[in-house]
């Protein structure tokens, strides 16, 4: 898969980065480059407070990037994950995006890891890998993956309801140094992510990488269907011939979007909606300009023309 993955995907995306690899990254600051005043979108806590009150006037430290960076990945392989209305179930989009992204991340010199949730049935961790450099390592990660993925299909798992604070919680043990850490879930959870998701970004460049597929949005006209809920096993037929009940999963499934959403910009994070019916490049691609965007802002530096309309 990796080798297929190499040659459609990541082939393409190093040709279209043009060395923007670094942007899906941001290292951990250690080495301080220069002081400028405080900007709109700067961060707060890079604020140097003697200086600012040296100069009656708020200046931020600047730091250069670590040549050396890890990437985690936590893993969200929970009951809901295992499906898709079309060609891939969000699993496999989840197994394609983490082999795209750590290869790469490696190529350049940086190490991977990963936390994974759910995969066999429970609603708990059920593997961590250490983070470490190299082709190896990133074969090693899919490994991983596509076990759980194989396991997160299994009809007779049992079913539980995800808990995404647990697998938030557990990369404050297993992260321990600054990095940037892919959160991968469709989140789809019990309440109370929130919090954690926001002390983990205090701590790590956090990335939600949002998996969805588009039949979670609005339903087609299919007539009598049997819906089953993938955490609990509930099953109930609905008539989605009946307009009205199309128009009121649409309603609720968009109000759910805006408070997702919310609740990530709340929590601090830079989001990546991948849907099962996504190119898997150009949806990255799309990524990589947000943070080109949203570094420009926090550098105070003028947005290139491409990117400003």
């Amino acid at each position: 898969m990796l080798q297929r993955l190499e040659w459609t995907v990541i082939r393409r995306l190093d040709g279209l980065l043009q060395g923007d690899h670094r942007t899906l990254m941001r290292g951990s600051g250690l080495d301080l480059a220069d002081l400028r005043e405080y900007q709109h979108h700067d961060d707060v806590r890079h604020i140097d407070w003697n200086v600012t009150a040296r100069l009656q006037q708020p200046h931020v430290r600047v730091f250069t990037e670590d040549r050396e960076m890890a990437a985690w990945f936590l893993l969200d392989l929970s009951p809901s994950v295992d499906f898709g209305s079309g060609a891939q179930r969000k699993s496999e989009l989840l197994l394609g995006f983490v082999a795209v992204l750590a290869r790469l991340i490696s190529r350049h010199g940086n190490r991977v890891g990963a936390v994974q949730y759910g995969a066999l049935g429970q609603a708990q961790v059920d593997a961590v890998l250490p983070a470490r450099g190299g082709r190896a390592q990133v074969l090693r990660l899919m490994q991983l993956v596509r076990k759980g993925v194989a396991a997160s299909s299994t009809p007779s798992r049992h079913n539980g309801v995800t808990r995404l604070a647990d697998l938030l919680r557990s990369a404050t043990h297993a992260v321990r140094q600054r990095s940037t850490v892919f959160v991968v879930s469709d989140f789809i959870s019990e309440p109370g992510w929130e919090k954690p998701l926001g002390e983990l970004a205090r701590r790590h460049d956090v990335v939600a990488v949002r998996l969805l597929d588009p039949l979670e949005l609005n339903l087609p006209d299919l007539g009598l269907v049997t819906v089953r809920d993938a955490e609990t096993g509930e099953q109930m037929l609905v008539d989605t011939h009946d307009s009205g009940f199309r128009q009121r999963f649409a309603r609720i499934a968009a109000q759910r979007e805006a408070q997702l959403r919310e609740s990530l910009t709340r929590a601090g994070v830079d989001t990546l909606e991948l849907a099962t019916d996504d190119d898997l490049a150009e949806a990255i691609l799309r990524f990589v300009d947000l943070r080109r965007r949203r570094s420009a802002l926090r550098a105070g530096q003028p947005l290139p023309s491409h990117m400003a309309r």
